[in-house]
Parts: structure tokens; sequence; C-alpha cells
């Protein structure tokens, strides 16, 4: 999945019976890691004016749809329903990753990813994530980076 000699690590964890009221599988992903969520990031499945794209936003926070909106220069973001999602990207809700889609969909990575030495991602399998610098998974994703996340709100 990862190519192009970017330097990466596979980081399989034990999942644990996912309850979907609580955390979610980024939350859970970082929690069975022992990895700070600010460094782990959730892929999102969203549409700028009916346009799909991916959204990859830090777990620990939410994803800004107003924010998304204008840095693709748009009016209108919406988060695509779970089985639009799957079916756009041929991933699962709980590891949809920005690398390898089955067609390729424009990716907007939160700036806030630029500050860490390394993110993780899903890998294409819930259980399993990738390790990479950011700036290679901008590169190898043909993303962008733009403020598109907030903090998660209690």
């Amino acid at each position: 999945m990862v190519a192009d000699g970017a330097a990466h690590v596979l980081r399989p964890f034990e999942r644990v019976a996912h309850a979907p009221a609580e955390a979610g599988y980024g939350q859970e992903a970082a929690a069975a890691l022992g990895v700070d969520p600010a460094r782990v990031l959730k892929t999102l499945v969203a549409e700028v004016d009916g346009s799909p794209l991916l959204a990859v936003v830090p777990v620990a926070g939410r994803l800004d749809l107003r924010a998304l909106a204008a840095a693709r220069g748009g009016r209108r973001a919406a988060l695509c329903e779970p089985a639009a999602a799957q079916r756009l990207t041929g991933g699962v809700v709980g590891a949809i990753s920005p690398l390898g889609l089955r067609r390729p969909l424009p990716v907007v990575v939160d700036a806030s990813a630029a500050a860490h030495p390394t993110v993780l991602v899903s890998a294409g399998r819930r259980g399993l994530d990738v390790e990479l610098a950011p700036a290679d998974l901008v590169r190898l994703a043909g993303a962008t980076y733009a403020p598109v996340g907030r903090p998660a709100t209690s």
C-alpha cells in the first residue's frame, strides 16, 4: 500500500469489541498503540458542493465542515453516509485509508499533522495502521494541507 520509497512502519494492534456509543475507531487505535491521539488521523469521506473527497483529521478532534468547504473553494460541505463512504473508497468504516484508494479522490489533511515527525493513518483494515511522515502522507495521497480540524467538544 505504501510505495514510492516512503519510510513507514506498519503498526498492528489488538482490536477490542467496538462500542459505537463510545470512542471512535481512531481513539481505540490510539489507546491500543499507546500513541498521542493528536498523531493518529482518521479519514472521513465528505462532499463539497456534491463532489466527494477525503478529509484527514486527528482522532482527538472533529472535522470543521465550513473550513473544509473553504479549503476546497466551495460553499457547502457534508459528511457522506457510511454506506456511500464504503462504496466510494472500497474500505469499511473504521478502516478507510487515504492511501491505495480504489478510485482517486481529492484528499485534504489537517494542517496540524505537519507539526508531528510522524502520523498514523489506517492501513486499510481495522487493527492495522501505518506510521509515516506527514509530508510523505501528503505526497503519496496527492493531498493538500488545510486547517480543517477543530478540537472535539464535550
